[in-house]
């Protein structure tokens, strides 16, 4: 993507944002919070692709992520039920 138009800066010069964009380089304006211009066909071609392939393809790379432990802490609170030992009684 190429660098972000100012919004001023994109209404002076609208027809070549445009141009740029039909020519397949998708446009950002806006310097914060930018929205970006594609041109029709990207779009059309954009709708209808399923979310799941995006999520993975742009999912954090890097370090692994540690996993929780399986194991718990507190025991199995169903074995002094089996034993006829309940709490409370």
């Amino acid at each position: 993507m190429s660098l972000p138009w100012s919004v001023q800066t994109a209404k002076a010069k609208l027809s070549m944002l445009l141009a740029l964009a039909r020519a397949g380089e998708p446009q950002v304006i806006g310097l914060e919070n930018g929205c970006v211009v594609v041109s029709e066909a990207a779009w059309a071609a954009h709708q209808g692709k399923s979310l799941g392939p995006w999520l993975v393809a742009s999912a954090p790379r890097g370090a692994p992520l540690a996993e929780a432990s399986r194991t718990s802490r507190r025991g199995d609170p169903f074995k002094a039920v089996a034993k006829g030992k309940r709490k409370g009684r």
